[in-house]
């Protein structure tokens, strides 16, 4: 049983449409991974509008609400699938997140190939487009049905350059990573402390990094990586990157950096929104906006030193709040349906009243970075997060909690030098006197002004490879260009794999 959103437009096309160029792309089931391959085929058909994009996502319990919401703006060219969806009950107990999904989208590739079938046999189809963690799809793809198989990275090309060389590293570093005494050099990257490399990667016996060194192993099956960066931000990234796939096997496989991809459309409900009218009273460049994204958590004692930490700060906030979870991807999943305000310190509200604005469910988060009130960005470095405080010119302060979050924490502040970087102590907490000073130093300070300066040229270059001749822009062409070429030669060749 599968949820088709347009019926009217199902892969049962009519003879009108036996020009245009068909695609699929296929996400996991987590809101910043869906937001960001539904913002790259919005640029692809925007690119090429005769592309027909059909977006299946596979699901864990029901489809995300902030995903339907999203889903409502779509263009006409673009359908959804949602595949029936996976019981969390039936997934494993007590598993990290990234299990849960990983899991649950392998128990989705029997709906996932039946779908893939009923689309290559009704329509000209030239290609599979997959997030990095749905791999197995490309799998299916290739070895069935002979399509064309991409991989869209919703991350940076510096984390995609890890991944590729990962299987490599592994067996050339053979203590845990954390522990290893020398920096980790990844082609066309910063060099990297262990403890930087992703949080799955700290366990090289647990069975989150296995998964992860598994589908790895499976990126070379790709033709070609598509990435949500662009070249003037990692230049040097995306020469190694070529440079590797050269040496590879697969010597067609091209590298495309296409972004940067963010969400910009403004829901009727972010234009009415009670932070947004807090904002338009305070002073310009004056709040610092607060947030780790849609799935990350704090500790009790976390969320105390940082609450602390805004109060000593004496600056102005407005902070996305979540309930406190031990674990960092805590809300990932399953966020928690206890109220955000009870664990916040006694007094903390009335203390800060006026200066601070707390938020306990949603925030239309780049109608608050595009404000003029907003002159700095607390955030986990997520990459979604990271690409819009960029497009948008608003210096940060990185906070990375799981996944490749450090590493882009790194790019931030030691590459690109537009964030600064709170001291952890032993305990892994960040204290409220360290909190405090490092946000002065970013709203107020002169490093802060420095950094401001700096975020402002890597705006304007994230503008200009957007424009019409720039970089991203030319690489989605190129990729278009491929695929239509794909679906005119195989427009008829692929109806016979079916039969």
């Amino acid at each position: 049983y599968i949820y088709v959103s347009k019926p009217e437009e199902s892969p049962n096309r009519t003879d009108s449409m036996a020009k245009t160029t068909n695609i699929a792309v296929v996400s996991i089931p987590a809101f910043s991974h869906q937001a960001s391959i539904v913002g790259f085929c919005k640029r692809l058909v925007h690119l090429h509008d005769h592309f027909h994009v059909t977006c299946i996502f596979p699901t864990i319990d029901a489809p995300i609400p902030a995903t339907l919401a999203m889903l409502e703006s779509l263009p006409s060219n673009i359908d959804y699938t949602f595949l029936p969806p996976v019981q969390k009950q039936d997934l494993p107990q007590n598993a990290s997140s990234l299990v849960l999904v990983q899991t649950a989208v392998s128990y989705s590739m029997p709906s996932f190939r039946d779908l893939l079938r009923s689309l290559v046999s009704t329509t000209s189809f030239a290609a599979l487009v997959a997030d990095p963690f749905t791999n197995e799809a490309v799998e299916i793809a290739k070895g069935e049905f002979n399509l064309l198989s991409y991989i869209y990275f919703p991350i940076s090309a510096m984390t995609m350059s890890l991944l590729l060389h990962l299987p490599k590293l592994h067996q050339q570093v053979l203590c845990e990573y954390k522990d290893h005494k020398e920096a980790i050099q990844i082609p066309g990257c910063l060099p990297l402390q262990g403890h930087d490399l992703p949080s799955d990667f700290q366990d090289r016996s647990c069975v989150d990094y296995e998964l992860i060194l598994q589908r790895c192993k499976r990126l070379p099956l790709a033709d070609g990586f598509l990435v949500n960066s662009f070249y003037e931000m990692e230049k040097g990234t995306l020469e190694a990157l070529q440079e590797h796939c050269k040496g590879s096997n697969n010597n067609n496989s091209c590298v495309y950096l296409v972004g940067p991809i963010i969400q910009t459309e403004q829901s009727s409900e972010s234009k009415g929104s009670e932070c947004v009218r807090w904002l338009e009273k305070q002073r310009p460049n004056s709040v610092l906006y607060v947030s780790f994204g849609s799935g990350c958590t704090l500790s009790q004692q976390q969320l105390n030193e940082l609450a602390f930490g805004l109060e000593l700060s004496g600056q102005n906030f407005l902070w996305v709040l979540k309930a406190p979870n031990d674990s960092a991807d805590g809300a990932y999943v399953v966020a928690s349906n206890d109220d955000p305000l009870k664990f916040l310190p006694n007094g903390f509200l009335e203390r800060t009243k006026g200066r601070g604005f707390v938020v306990t469910s949603w925030a239309p988060q780049t109608q608050i970075l595009s404000h003029v009130s907003t002159g700095g960005f607390l955030t986990h470095c997520g990459w979604n997060s990271a690409l819009e405080s960029i497009v948008l010119g608003v210096p940060m302060v990185t906070w990375p909690l799981f996944a490749e979050q450090r590493m882009n924490a790194v790019l931030l502040t030691e590459g690109l030098k537009v964030a600064l970087r709170p001291k952890f102590n032993e305990n892994g907490v960040a204290e409220r006197e360290e909190i405090a000073k490092v946000i002065k130093g970013l709203m107020v300070g002169e490093e802060g002004n420095e950094i401001r300066e700096r975020i402002e040229k890597i705006k304007d270059a994230a503008a200009d490879a957007l424009k019409e001749d720039g970089s991203s822009t030319k690489a989605l062409y190129q990729f278009g260009t491929q695929m239509e070429n794909v679906g005119k030669c195989l427009s008829y060749s692929l109806m016979e794999v079916t039969k």
